[in-house]
């Protein structure tokens, strides 16, 4: 299968950002944004994409501080609050970028971080998102109000990249390609052979770079500061995700062991939920792209 055959790549303006983004598929479509996760880029879509390129207008972008998207905020004078990496932010763009293209209403999948930019995408632009779905996550304040040893043990990242800079940047920089291996590989992945050649060089390329690495522990340190006030805020409302929700987890993954996905989704979400653990690990799009896009596409297409 050609790398990303058929698509057109550029970057694209997004509000205070610029953001790098493939589009193809058939204009005459639904749109459909494909939201990756950390510590990967936009490539992770690559076998899905050209699943579903028949089905839908596709757009595939870095989010801001991933790939060749840009990123805010200079290592040297870390943010206080860290907001240029919130899940707001990061929404913000993506609403920007549709707009941009031509696409008022579409629908949205998103995998781990994208995941969480799709959740808050979904509450903060309702009116544009006609489906979600989420891959592989659970709500962000239900993670962190639920951490216990199993969780701190699987998902030590989330803490590790939360520290105050620049201990984790200088600790993965000693050998970044190492640690980003090692993660690929993890979380009930069994080793890189679900990754394409061409998306692990992608990885590399991008995330073995002292602004990525500084970014990508932004990205954390939003998550366990920002916007966990943002999803209290949030819940405090009873604002929930209006549109349907589909809900996919990797029954070999950390999400699929430890949480049980429909319960804690089914109070955030007031439209249809529906939901199935994937034979999978973690990195669904790659490890199952064929069932990825089958399921993605019976859901945004179902009447």
């Amino acid at each position: 299968m050609s790398w990303f055959n058929g698509f057109e790549s550029g970057l694209y303006a997004a509000g205070e950002v610029e953001l790098f983004a493939r589009t193809g598929g058939d204009p005459a479509k639904p749109p459909l944004l494909l939201l990756h996760g950390y510590p990967q880029t936009h490539a992770m879509w690559q076998r899905v994409a050209q699943r579903l390129a028949a089905d839908f207008s596709l757009v595939i972008p870095d989010l801001r501080g991933y790939g060749d998207s840009s990123k805010p905020g200079p290592a040297s004078t870390p943010e206080a609050d860290h907001a240029l990496h919130s899940k707001r932010a990061m929404a913000a763009d993506m609403a920007a970028l549709m707009r941009g293209l031509g696409h008022e209403r579409f629908a949205v999948a998103g995998h781990d971080r994208g995941g969480r930019v799709a959740h808050r995408l979904a509450l903060d632009h309702a009116e544009r998102v006609e489906r979600v779905a989420l891959i592989d996550i659970a709500p962000t304040l239900d993670m962190y109000d639920m951490t216990e040893m199993r969780f701190a043990s699987f998902y030590y990242h989330w803490f590790f990249l939360i520290q105050p800079a620049p201990l984790p940047e200088r600790m993965i920089g000693g050998d970044p390609s190492f640690y980003l291996r090692w993660t690929l590989g993890g979380w009930g992945a069994k080793g890189l052979g679900h990754i394409e050649p061409e998306a692990l060089a992608e990885y590399e390329r991008c995330f073995c770079r002292a602004d990525a690495i500084h970014a990508a522990c932004e990205d954390y340190r939003a998550s366990a500061s920002i916007d966990l006030e943002h999803d209290r805020a949030s819940r405090a409302t009873g604002e929930k995700i209006a549109c349907d929700t589909l809900v996919l987890w990797g029954e070999h993954g950390v999400i699929g062991r430890l949480y049980a996905p429909l319960v804690l989704w089914r109070a955030q979400c007031a439209g249809k939920l529906e939901g199935k653990a994937m034979d999978a690990g973690h990195f669904i799009p790659e490890e199952q792209p064929d069932e990825t896009a089958r399921r993605l596409r019976d859901f945004l297409l179902a009447r």
